[in-house]
């Protein structure tokens, strides 16, 4: 079966996972970790994507983002991929590709899943047990989100402006957000759709995002299609012989 080609809709939101390779490494200290948000944030901004949330971990990225047009996301990884692999192999004595095939991604609703999406991915050191609190760790947008570092480079989402009139409110309504795990359900819900490349929302959701994009947005149902009968295949049949007998000879 041909693989279906990634979803991405422009001005839409996205959920982004980049692993390492076999899930190895692909920062090993803060060196690594600097470099690589400094090619992040300047290949953001060459592909016209606004970063909204991120994280990254020893073996892997993941980003929220709203790419300007269609071609933005893969315009983005493989800038990113073009600096830093070579940077990394060279640093490291290593040589090869760094990253475990294509990147993971697809269009998420924003209104109720921005936040528990952020939430997911900022509290991923902390599922990881590098941290026992996200403030703690400086790879991510939490301390951006709520109210400890900014970083100019990362575009607020409506989302997170909603949550309060100004900076104050709305970093410390984030921060008490935080604090509230999320259902095992809704990490399985978000963490499956980017895997598969469904898009995650409601059925409104899903209607209005049919109308931009021609590409399946739903898997395809198992089996054969369902045989619809005619008026004639769907009137009673006699069986072979089961006629008047035959008159015996």
């Amino acid at each position: 079966m041909a693989r279906l080609p990634r979803l991405v809709v422009p001005n839409h939101l996205h959920h982004i996972i980049a692993r390492g390779n076999n899930d190895q490494h692909i920062a090993l200290d803060d060196a690594d970790c600097q470099q690589f948000l400094s090619f992040l944030r300047e290949s953001a901004r060459v592909a016209g994507i606004a970063v909204h949330a991120y994280v990254l971990m020893p073996s892997r990225v993941q980003l929220m983002a709203t790419p300007a047009d269609a071609l933005g996301l893969g315009r983005l990884m493989q800038t990113i991929g073009r600096h830093y692999v070579p940077y990394f192999n060279a640093r490291h004595g290593r040589s090869g590709n760094l990253w475990e095939g294509r990147f993971r991604a697809t269009v998420i609703d924003a209104d109720t899943y921005f936040l528990a999406c952020a939430h997911l991915i900022e509290q991923q050191p902390v599922a990881a047990g590098i941290v026992s609190d996200p403030s703690m760790y400086r790879w991510s947008s939490y301390a951006h989100h709520s109210g400890l570092h900014r970083e100019a480079w990362l575009a607020d989402h409506p989302a997170y402006w909603a949550l309060g009139n100004t900076p104050f409110e709305r970093e410390a309504a984030y921060h008490q957000l935080a604090q509230t795990a999320l259902s095992v359900d809704r990490i399985a819900e978000i963490e499956s759709a980017t895997r598969k490349a469904w898009p995650l929302g409601s059925e409104e959701f899903l209607r209005r995002l049919a109308k931009l994009t021609s590409r399946r947005l739903e898997p395809q149902r198992r089996g054969r299609p369902r045989k619809v009968s005619t008026p004639e295949e769907s009137q009673p049949q006699d069986f072979p012989g089961a006629g008047a007998p035959s008159a015996r000879k």
